[in-house]
């Protein structure tokens, strides 16, 4: 650039016109110059600058050329009508494995009154893990009503009425008997091989919305009971970004081989939801079955029709984090997660999304403090502090005494 700035200095210097006629170039005062000596005439320099001008335009658009032409190529390559096929990996993995997924309805023996039909107390999702009709499930799937009916309906729309065969409340595991064979299965992977980031696939049928599909990844492999203060003695939960609701529960968390390695159980808010690990499923069905159809009777227990997950203080400060109605002073108690339908909890008044902070006076800091007030007090009617949209309720809650034999 320098150089034709010179350049031009030097030609308004040195160019003059002829006094006769302004539009001829008369002389040229030229210095004796190196400069000089070399180009003797404007013609020389204004030919040698056209020249240099032009190699340097057609270099310019011949470039350019190649490069809009690649550019061009390489789009093509990208977006030609084959090129999804290529990077939809989580349609590929939802085709293998979605014949072996399930939605379960629990219907009570009441009939409604317009319809006819059998009132649906709660759904949920299950998977298929052996061909001759065995499906595994969520246990407070299947046993938040006594005595209802569990029917199954499979991926080609076919229903069936299941017997429920094992249930295991402490791991929240349930399996499930359908009178069919040669059905398709979904192969358990090994959930100890999982990673912190891993794509997964969650699996299910939240709201009624059969065979749907939502991914994600592995936000925690190691997730203790006891920091989520849930249910189960000694277990570990994967943690995952996948969104999990009240349908999805029971379906399969998979991973992009197509392997089962967990069981949907619950979200605790969006962005946080849990899966129990495919490793506890094995030891689950190679227990001896314990039925509790036509076996060992179970004690009595009382029944409230909820499904809940202790506020540990990482939770509470997510909630914080995301919902500003939550106030700093709640440092303990349980979320209320799902509430069944005709059940005492909800002929109460709860609803999902409600925090409970104290039972009869009592300051409630896991789950496992509800549970020993039901089973210890012999209150009929228990009194609940409920922190809700921003104002604490009381309620009164009337738990049913309840035989799952």
């Amino acid at each position: 650039m320098s150089f034709f700035i010179k350049l031009g200095r030097y030609f308004r210097k040195n160019i003059q016109r002829s006094p006769t006629n302004c539009n001829i170039v008369q002389s040229v005062l030229i210095p004796r110059s190196h400069f000089a000596k070399e180009y003797q005439t404007p013609y020389e320099h204004f030919k040698y600058i056209t020249l240099f001008l032009s190699g340097y335009c057609a270099y310019t658009y011949y470039n350019r050329k190649n490069i809009i032409s690649i550019a061009n190529a390489d789009a093509k390559h990208l977006f030609n009508p084959g090129g999804r096929k290529n990077y939809n990996f989580l349609a590929d993995v939802v085709e293998i494995v979605a014949p072996a997924l399930v939605y379960i309805e629990i219907k009570d023996k009441r009939f409604d009154f317009f319809t006819g039909k059998p009132i649906t107390i709660s759904n949920g999702s299950g998977f298929i893990v052996e061909s001759n009709g065995l499906i595994v499930t969520n246990a407070h799937v299947v046993t938040n009503r006594p005595n209802a009916t569990v029917e199954v309906k499979l991926y080609d729309g076919r229903t069936y009425v299941g017997v429920v065969e094992t249930v295991d409340m402490q791991s929240d595991l349930a399996t499930v008997r359908i009178p069919e064979k040669n059905l398709p299965v979904m192969k358990l992977g090994n959930s100890s091989n999982l990673r912190p980031g891993e794509f997964v696939i969650a699996l299910g049928s939240p709201l009624a919305l059969s065979n749907t599909v939502t991914s994600g990844v592995v936000s925690s492999v190691h997730r203790g009971s006891q920091e989520l203060g849930m249910l189960g003695k000694d277990m570990v939960y994967i943690q995952t970004d996948a969104a999990i609701t009240f349908g999805n529960s029971g379906g399969p968390l998979v991973n992009l081989d197509g392997e089962a390695i967990g069981v949907n159980s619950m979200k605790v808010t969006p962005g946080i939801s849990f899966a129990i690990p495919s490793n506890y499923v094995k030891e689950f069905l190679n227990k001896p079955k314990t039925s509790i159809i036509s076996g060992n009777k179970m004690s009595k227990r009382r029944y409230m029709g909820i499904t809940m997950v202790t506020l540990s203080p990482q939770i509470i400060l997510e909630l914080q984090l995301r919902n500003n109605q939550i106030p700093r002073e709640i440092q303990s108690g349980v979320l209320i997660w799902k509430v069944i339908y005709g059940s005492p909890a909800h002929a109460a008044g709860l609803h999902p999304g409600d925090i409970v902070t104290h039972v009869e006076g009592t300051q409630i800091t896991g789950a496992n403090d509800i549970y020993k007030i039901l089973e210890n007090s012999s209150v009929k009617t228990l009194s609940m502090s409920v922190y809700r949209n921003g104002t604490v309720t009381e309620l009164r809650v009337t738990p049913e005494d309840i035989d799952l034999r």
